[in-house]
């Protein structure tokens, strides 16, 4: 099953893409690292933005996308941006979307029996977090 772990920040939903089959991981390479909206206050821009992120799970072939939740309210609180790209992926009808919780992820890469050292991905510094909850939530399954 391919997976796609996202994490939503300001107006970009950062990718990191993995597979989990008979054991062994794998991070197929992806023509973006990141799809971002320019201006998502224009229902036209957020479209455009649900459309590409549609058409890069259909290209690839992915099941199932799952999203680095962050906090409602508070000192870390999601900006209003982040949460209509959260909604904009939701409504995508081809692939299973679901939200885990930054605790979720700390955990289970605490219990991982499997260490991966994030510097031998041959990903950008800046798709770490996305690594992490996409690699959390086959670690849980």
């Amino acid at each position: 099953m391919k997976v796609c772990g996202v994490e939503l920040k300001g107006n970009d939903a950062i990718v990191c893409v993995m597979s989990l089959e008979n054991g062994l991981y794998d991070l197929p390479q992806l023509r973006v690292a990141k799809v971002s909206i320019d201006d998502a206050g224009d229902a036209e821009q957020v479209q455009k933005f649900q459309f590409a992120f549609k058409k890069l799970m259909e290209d690839y072939q992915i099941e199932h996308v799952v999203i680095k939740g962050r906090a409602l309210k508070g000192k870390f609180a999601g900006g209003p941006v982040g949460f209509k790209l959260e909604a904009a992926i939701q409504l995508i009808d081809s692939v299973k979307v679901d939200i885990v919780s930054g605790s979720f992820v700390k955990n289970t890469l605490a219990k991982s029996q499997v260490g991966i050292d994030f510097r031998d991905t041959g990903l950008k510094k800046f798709q770490q977090t996305a690594f992490e909850t996409v690699f959390a939530f086959l670690e849980a399954r």
